[in-house]
């Protein structure tokens, strides 16, 4: 690690602890060589996650475009921002954990609609009217009957 005063590439760690969020290690270090203290951080470098989209293509895991999609089924709902950023941290957080590192779009959506389905109904079946491609009337009709038999109001 170089000196970010002096330049000089040896240091010593002085102090090393985690993170409050545990995502990563906080390192004091001093610079042998002008004798300057620093703080660095680090991670755990993430192994991307990939979506294979209905077409068969794959495309990078990107949260900011689950997030786009979540906050576009609840236009004009009272839903709070911070729920929909915890719930696409949740997905990822749990994808993840399973080691799940290729995902098909279709498991994806389902699990927003899981999510969804605790935050806000309208937002819900918003979601699953473009996620399940209704193609008119009938497609709402299913859906919300299959809420009313798991006994969602």
């Amino acid at each position: 690690m170089n000196c970010p005063f002096c330049g000089h590439p040896d240091s010593r760690v002085v102090d090393s602890r985690e993170t409050e969020s545990k995502e990563a290690i906080r390192r004091r270090r001093e610079c042998f060589a002008c004798g300057q203290r620093f703080t660095t951080y680090e991670m755990v470098e993430q192994i991307p996650i990939f979506v294979v989209k209905r077409d068969g293509a794959t495309e990078l895991f990107d949260p900011e475009k689950l997030l786009r999609g979540l906050t576009r089924a609840c236009v004009k709902r009272d839903v709070a921002m911070d729920r929909l950023q915890a719930a696409v941290t949740d997905i990822e957080r749990q994808l993840r954990e399973e080691g799940a590192y290729q995902v098909p779009s279709e498991r994806l959506g389902k699990m927003a609609l899981e999510r969804l389905q605790s935050i806000d109904l309208v937002a819900y079946i918003r979601f699953a009217s473009v996620y399940r491609q209704f193609d008119g009337i009938e497609g709402f009709k299913r859906e919300l009957e299959q809420l009313a038999k798991e006994g969602i109001r």
